[in-house]
């Protein structure tokens, strides 16, 4: 008898093309994960730069305001020193306007102590009165001997004088009064120049004994 050769019934175990291609589930998540892998960066460099814009954005405005605040602060300091100003001036021009209604009565008081007159109750009521006015900031100005200023004297007479230098008060009139740096009345006052011919003189005589002094080798030491 002849023996058969069994057969090979079972198929062999070769993966088919669905196994060998895998899961199209686990395929698709595979591919999106790479997808979103690849798009981070991307995104991450997107976001970055729209933070530092708006971080621009926002140091803009806070530089203008700043600048604003800066500029505000500026114009009420401004404001303040020129009310500040404005109310010194507009009391010294009604203390002014006060005072100079009793400049003549301060005159009389003035003339009446050079002669003696200022005695009693009406000596009383001077100083009392020279007091108030120099509570209200009045001073009084302008002396014998002082150079003259033609801001703050009026000249009322003229001389000519020897031992002067310089146009110099020489006489004092009426005097002066002012209030801080505004004058009320200048002070009037008589003057006198040199000598025509005295300056002249006197510089010819300094250069002879200039010249002099050079000729003897310097002048004598004593």
């Amino acid at each position: 008898m002849t023996e058969e050769t069994p057969g090979f019934d079972e198929k062999p175990d070769v993966p088919s093309d669905t196994e060998s291609a895998g899961n199209p589930d686990d395929t698709a998540q595979s591919a999106e994960s790479a997808e979103t892998a690849g798009s981070a960066p991307a995104g991450d460099d997107n976001q970055a730069t729209a933070l530092t814009a708006q971080l621009d954005q926002v140091r803009t405005a806070l530089n203008e305001r700043t600048a604003d605040l800066q500029r505000l602060q500026a114009e009420y300091q401004n404001y303040r020193r020129r009310v500040e100003r404005d109310r010194i001036t507009v009391k010294e021009i009604a203390a002014a306007n006060l005072l100079s209604e009793l400049l003549p009565t301060l005159d009389d008081v003035g003339r009446a102590r050079e002669h003696g007159e200022l005695v009693g109750g009406f000596k009383s009521v001077a100083e009392s009165l020279e007091t108030a006015v120099a509570k209200l900031g009045l001073q009084q100005f302008g002396k014998e001997g002082e150079p003259f200023d033609p801001t703050i004297h009026e000249a009322l007479m003229h001389s000519y004088a020897p031992d002067v230098t310089e146009t110099t008060c020489v006489a004092i009139l009426q005097p002066g009064y002012r209030i801080g740096e505004r004058t009320i009345r200048p002070a009037r006052v008589a003057v006198a120049e040199p000598q025509p011919g005295t300056q002249t003189t006197k510089s010819a005589s300094e250069e002879d004994a200039k010249a002099s002094d050079e000729e003897n080798g310097g002048p004598e030491e004593g």
